[in-house]
């Protein structure tokens, strides 16, 4: 359901003044709380390290427009798999590939979110849109009843975006066109702490697009470290050529390798497909391939948080589920051999 963005504007406006309590604002607070030297966000980053290799699943009207990047805002009715999502049976190919973590894409580009955000009205349970299921909590329960940890992708507005009536990336309520950008981010903080929020199980915020244009080093931080509980956070910078440069706890990689010899804690992001989002008729790496991409990641002190794109039905292709469970089968004695 949505509420008036205004009237959460002006909320944040009084919270950063000290006017509102904190118990009644949203986790925006600017103030820098430096984490330099914390054990547990330490900890929790050797602990992402031992995570070695995750699943990216790229699922949002993306899907069903047939685009990377949707232009304007779809009909939610558009987002229609035709019955449940079987999120089990992503869990369990990324299992059966021994994946230790997941990440979903909870609102991408187009500005639709897959959970019931109190900030906007266009996501899962908008009235026309036939799912009406919390996606993100059904890949939640999946993902972390077979032992996998998981985290929400989120799409930032960067001003690189350019024309505000062509890629919206923020909900109707916050239309770039007709909202500053200090609305915008202060939209895009409130949606983060709501995840944090109203799903704990969460353990990691994989931000796209989210680099010091849009506001600082030490404000992110201290942003992510005002949330209730200690969340990691990552950034994949607009620019290409400063993609893999340290601003957030984990520095990301997409299509690219960090060099040799990398001290950050890294990410590197690659698709199984083509694509990020599904294709038709898109054919994935082999098991090999991915098995070598895997080796290369980890041994630059990255883990690899490899893509599937679910369909428009929400399953993945048999294709790329014969060639995750021949992944797992590759690592298996490789994983023996570590004991």
């Amino acid at each position: 359901m949505g509420v008036n963005w205004f009237s959460m504007a002006a909320v944040l406006t009084m919270a950063a003044a000290g006017i509102v309590r904190a118990a009644e604002t949203p986790a925006v607070a600017t103030d820098r709380r430096s984490d330099e030297g914390s054990n547990s966000v330490e900890a929790m980053k050797d602990e992402f390290l031992r995570l070695k290799f995750g699943m990216f699943i790229h699922f949002n009207m993306e899907t069903y427009k047939g685009a990377q990047w949707v232009v304007g805002y779809a009909d939610p009715a558009e987002f229609n798999p035709g019955g449940a999502v079987d999120t089990d049976a992503w869990a369990e190919a990324a299992k059966s590939a021994g994946m230790t973590y997941a990440v979903l894409t909870a609102k991408h580009v187009s500005g639709f979110c897959l959970w019931d955000s109190k900030y906007t009205t266009f996501d899962v349970f908008h009235p026309d849109c036939p799912y009406k299921q919390d996606l993100v909590a059904q890949f939640i329960k999946s993902f972390t009843s077979r032992g996998m940890k998981v985290g929400l992708y989120y799409a930032w507005r960067h001003p690189g975006f350019g024309d505000p009536g062509k890629y919206k990336v923020l909900p109707p309520e916050c239309d770039p066109a007709t909202h500053s950008p200090e609305e915008q981010k202060k939209f895009q903080l409130a949606q983060i702490a709501e995840l944090v929020e109203k799903y704990p199980e969460v353990f990691y915020i994989w931000n796209d697009g989210l680099d010091p244009q849009i506001m600082p080093e030490d404000e992110a931080r201290a942003f992510f470290r005002s949330l209730p509980r200690k969340v990691l956070y990552s950034s994949n910078w607009w620019n290409w050529g400063k993609k893999g440069l340290p601003y957030a706890d984990i520095a990301v990689k997409e299509l690219r390798h960090f060099p040799e010899g990398n001290t950050a804690v890294g990410e590197t992001c690659w698709y199984l497909e083509q694509k990020w989002f599904w294709s038709d008729g898109s054919r994935p790496k082999t098991a090999k391939q991915v098995v070598d991409l895997l080796t290369v990641v980890n041994g630059r002190r990255s883990n690899l948080l490899l893509n599937v794109g679910p369909n428009k039905r929400g399953r993945f292709e048999d294709a790329s589920v014969q060639v995750l469970a021949e992944v797992g089968r590759l690592l298996t004695p490789q994983a023996n051999a570590e004991k």
